[in-house]
C-alpha cells in the first residue's frame, strides 16, 4: 500500500520496479490466492530479509495445514517445521526424518544446522518486535514504468529524457520525410563505388526498357514496310544489343544495390548496438526490452527491405514512367492524349484506395504486434503459466488475438486485391482506345503501323510502374516511420554525460565517501535521504535492512549506474561524476543475486572481465571460490557450453562462476548484492573462506540478509 498507486501500481516488465524481496512476496501471495492443494516453494524466501522470512513462515504455518507442501530451502529455519525433511547429496537422499530426529543423527543436516544457527538463526528478533520493524519498513520508490497507452494512469506526466516517444504505434509515416531522408543520405557517402554504380545501372536498365518499343516501331515503319532487309538486320542487332544491356544493367543493379543496402544496414546495426551499450541504466528501466528490440530488429529490417529492393527500384520506376510519357508524346501527340484519357480515373481510384488501404494495413501491423507480444510474454513466463495451470485460459486468449490477426490480414488482402484488377481494366480500356483510334488512323493513312505497335507496347510499360509505385507507396510510408523511430533511438542521450573535466584514475585505493547523498528515481520523490557514509580503503562494509530499504540503490550509485540527485560520492577524493566511467568500472567487481552468464563456455564466462587471463589463472580463481569441483564434473569441464543465462547450471553454480569472474578481474572495489542468497551452507562456508582472501586489500560493500555473510565485516550499516 506504500507504492505510488497501491495495488494498482504498474510493476513494469519482469517486475523491474520492485526490489527482489518485494517481487518474491508478491509471487507467494499470488500462489496463496489460488488456494492450492499442493504447494511447491523453491527457495522462495532467499531474497527477503530474516525478519520478513520469519513472518512469512509463521503466516504459512497456518496456511499449510491440510495441504501437501514441498519446500526447497537453504535456510534450515524454513524447513524445520516440515513433517519430513529429505537431505539430498549428489542426486541421492542420504537422510530423512523430522527436524529433531535429524539433529540427533549427527549427520549432514546437523552440520548444516550448526553452520547456520551459530551465525544467524539464533539472532532473529521475537515475532512482536519483527511486526513493529516491518510495519515501519520503507518501500523503495519504484522506477518509472514504461509509457504505454494501456497504463498511462500510473505514469507521471513528465517524460524522462531517456524514455522513447510513443512512435511505436505509428506504422505509416509521411511518404517523404526530409529529416529522415537527410540523415539517411549520410550513410550512402562511404560507398564511393557501389552508389554511382547502382545509379548508372538503374538508369541504363530504365533506358533499355523504354527504347525497346521505339525500336519495334522504327523497324516496322522504316524497314519492314519498305522491304529494307539490311536496315532490318541492323535494327535486330540493335535490339539484341539492347537486350544484353538490359540483362547486364539489371544484374549489376541488383548486386550493387544489395551491397549498398546491406552495408548501410551493417553500419546502422553496429551504431545502434554501440549506442545502446553506452546508454544509462535508467533508459532500460523506463523502456521495455521488447520495445527496444523492435526498433533494432523490426525497424532496421523494414528499412533494409526498402534499401534492398525498393529505394532505387522506385527511383527507376519514376524515371521509366516519365520517359515513357515523353516517348509517347514525341511519337504521336494525339494518340498519346487518347492513351492518357483514363489517367484521371486512375488517379482518383489510387487516391481513394490509399485512404482505405492505409487503415487496413495499420490494423495488420497492430494485430501482428499483439500476437508477438502474447507469444513473448507466454514464452518468458511459461514456468509460472504451467505452475498455475493457465495453459487453457492463455490458449483461449491467444486464439482471440491470433484470429484477430487472421481477420486483419484477410481484410487487407481483400483491399489489396482491388488494385491489380482495376489497373488491368484501365489498361485494357486504354488499349482498346488505341486500337480503335490508332487502327482508324492506320487505315486512313495518318498513323504508321509501327507507331501503333510501339504505343501498344508502351501501354504496358506505362501501367506497370503505376502498379508498382502504388504498392511501394505504403512501403515508403512504413520506411519513413521506421526511420523516425531508429533516429529517435540514436538521439537518446545518456542520463550521465561525461563532463569535460573527466579524469582517468590509474589505480584506485578504494576510499569511498557519501557526502549528503540524496537520490530519487522520479523527480521530487527521494529514495535516499541526505546520507553521509565513509568506507575506508581496504575495509569491508555491510549494508543490511529490510527489503526495499535502498541497499541496492546505494550499490548502484557506487557503481555509477545512476548519478546522485543531491550531494556527491567520492572515490579516493574524486567526485564520481568527474571520473571516466569506463576506467572506473574497470576497477569494480560486481556480483548480483541473480547472476547473468552468457551463452559461451564456462571458461570464457569466467574470463569475461579479463580477456588476457590464462587458463591456469581461470582454474585458480575457480578453485579459490569452490567452483572447480563442480566444473570438472560437467560434460566438457571448463569448455562446457552454457545455455542462455546459464540455464543448464543450478543457481548456486551460476553464482560461484560469477564470483570466480569477479575474483579473476582483480578489482579494487568489490560490490556484492545478496551474492550468497542462493547458496547452500556448505558452498557458502567454502566461499566465505575465499572471500576473506578476496577482501584483503580491497574495499568491499556487501548487501546480505544472512548474518553469516556480514558478521566479519569491519563495519555494518543498517
Amino acid at each position: 500500500i506504500s507504492l505510488p498507486d497501491g495495488y494498482e501500481t504498474w510493476v513494469g516488465e519482469r517486475g523491474i520496479t520492485l526490489s527482489g524481496g518485494q517481487k518474491q512476496r508478491l509471487a507467494i501471495a499470488r500462489t496463496i490466492l489460488l488456494n492450492p492443494r499442493i504447494l511447491i516453494m523453491d527457495d522462495s524466501t532467499s531474497s527477503v530479509d530474516t525478519e520478513t522470512a520469519y513472518l512469512i513462515q509463521h503466516a504459512l504455518a497456518e496456511l499449510l495445514v491440510g495441504r501437501t507442501t514441498f519446500i526447497i530451502a537453504h535456510r534450515v529455519r524454513s524447513v524445520q517445521m516440515a513433517d519430513i525433511i529429505l537431505v539430498l547429496k549428489d542426486g541421492r537422499i542420504v537422510e530423512q526424518g523430522k527436524h529433531l530426529e535429524l539433529l540427533a543423527q549427527n549427520g549432514i543436516y546437523q552440520q548444516l544446522y550448526n553452520l547456520q544457527f551459530q551465525d544467524q538463526e539464533d539472532s532473529v528478533l521475537p515475532l512482536g518486535r519483527m511486526a513493529v520493524a516491518l510495519a515501519e519498513e520503507p518501500t523503495e520508490k519504484p522506477l518509472l514504468p514504461d509509457a504505454s497507452g494501456q497504463h498511462q494512469t500510473h505514469i507521471p506526466s513528465e517524460r524522462l529524457s531517456s524514455s522513447l516517444d510513443d512512435t511505436d504505434e505509428v506504422v505509416y509515416g509521411k511518404p517523404y520525410d526530409s529529416r529522415v531522408f537527410s540523415r539517411m543520405i549520410k550513410y550512402f557517402a562511404p560507398y564511393k563505388v557501389a552508389l554511382p554504380l547502382t545509379i548508372v545501372a538503374t538508369l541504363l536498365f530504365t533506358f533499355s526498357n523504354v527504347v525497346s518499343p521505339y525500336l519495334v516501331g522504327l523497324a516496322e515503319n522504316d524497314y519492314i514496310v519498305a522491304g529494307n532487309l539490311s536496315g532490318l538486320n541492323m535494327i535486330v542487332l540493335f535490339f539484341m544489343g539492347n537486350a544484353v544491356l538490359n540483362w547486364a544493367s539489371y544484374y549489376v543493379q541488383i548486386k550493387a544495390e544489395a551491397r549498398l543496402g546491406q552495408g548501410i544496414l551493417l553500419n546502422l546495426r553496429s551504431q545502434l548496438f554501440d549506442h545502446l551499450q553506452r546508454l544509462s541504466l535508467k533508459f532500460f528501466d523506463v523502456n521495455k526490452a521488447g520495445r527496444i528490440m523492435s526498433r533494432v530488429l523490426n525497424d532496421v529490417g523494414e528499412l533494409g527491405d526498402f534499401l534492398d529492393s525498393g529505394a532505387f527500384w522506385v527511383a527507376g520506376e519514376v524515371v521509366s514512367l516519365v520517359a515513357v510519357v515523353i516517348a509517347m508524346f514525341v511519337m504521336d501527340l494525339k494518340l498519346a492524349l487518347f492513351t492518357f484519357a483514363v489517367v484521371p480515373f486512375l488517379i482518383l481510384f489510387v487516391a481513394l484506395w490509399q485512404l482505405k488501404a492505409r487503415s487496413y494495413f495499420v490494423k495488420v501491423r497492430q494485430a501482428i504486434a499483439l500476437v508477438n507480444a502474447a507469444l513473448q510474454e507466454n514464452i518468458s513466463g511459461v514456468r509460472v503459466i504451467q505452475s498455475l495451470s493457465r495453459e487453457e485460459l492463455n490458449s483461449q486468449r491467444f486464439d482471440e488475438v491470433n484470429k484477430a490477426n487472421l481477420e486483419a490480414n484477410l481484410a487487407s488482402v481483400r483491399v489489396s486485391a482491388l488494385m491489380s484488377p482495376v489497373v488491368e481494366m484501365l489498361m485494357s480500356i486504354s488499349t482498346a482506345v488505341i486500337i480503335l483510334y490508332g487502327g482508324g488512323g492506320v487505315l486512313g493513312g495518318t498513323i504508321f503501323i509501327g507507331t501503333l505497335l510501339a504505343f501498344l507496347l508502351y501501354i504496358q510499360r506505362f501501367f506497370d510502374p503505376i502498379r508498382t509505385l502504388t504498392m511501394e507507396y505504403t512501403q515508403l510510408q512504413r520506411t519513413m516511420a521506421s526511420g523516425t523511430r531508429i533516429f529517435e533511438l540514436l538521439d537518446v542521450k545518456p542520463e550521465m554525460e561525461e563532463s569535460q573535466e573527466t579524469v582517468t584514475v590509474p589505480a584506485l585505493k578504494g576510499d569511498i565517501r557519501f557526502e549528503g547523498v540524496s537520490f530519487s528515481y522520479d523527480p521530487g520523490v527521494e529514495v535516499l535521504h541526505n546520507i553521509d557514509l565513509h568506507i575506508p580503503a581496504g575495509k569491508t562494509v555491510a549494508l543490511v535492512g529490510p527489503t526495499g530499504a535502498g541497499k541496492t540503490t546505494m550499490v548502484n550509485l557506487i557503481a555509477r549506474f545512476y548519478d546522485v540527485t543531491g550531494g556527491r560520492i567520492l572515490a579516493d577524493g574524486y567526485d564520481l561524476r568527474n571520473i571516466n566511467k569506463v576506467a572506473y568500472r574497470g576497477q569494480l567487481g560486481l556480483v548480483l543475486q541473480d547472476p547473468f552468464l552468457f551463452s559461451d563456455t564456462v571458461k570464457e564466462n569466467i574470463r569475461y572481465g579479463r580477456l588476457e587471463a590464462s587458463d591456469e589463472e581461470i582454474t585458480a580463481a575457480a578453485k579459490a571460490v569452490g567452483a572447480h569441483d563442480f566444473i570438472v564434473r560437467l560434460e566438457n569441464g571448463y569448455d562446457t557450453m552454457l545455455l542462455e543465462r546459464g540455464q543448464n547450471l543450478s543457481m548456486g553454480q551460476r553464482q560461484l562462476i560469477s564470483f570466480a569472474r569477479a575474483l579473476l578481474a582483480n578489482p579494487s572495489i568489490l560490490l556484492l548484492d545478496e551474492a550468497t542468497a542462493n547458496m547452500d551452507s556448505y558452498s557458502e562456508q567454502v566461499l566465505q573462506q575465499a572471500l576473506k582472501q578476496l577482501f584483503q586489500g580491497r574495499t568491499a560493500v556487501v548487501i546480505a540478509h544472512r548474518l553469516s555473510t556480514v558478521r566479519h565485516a569491519d563495519r555494518i550499516v543498517v
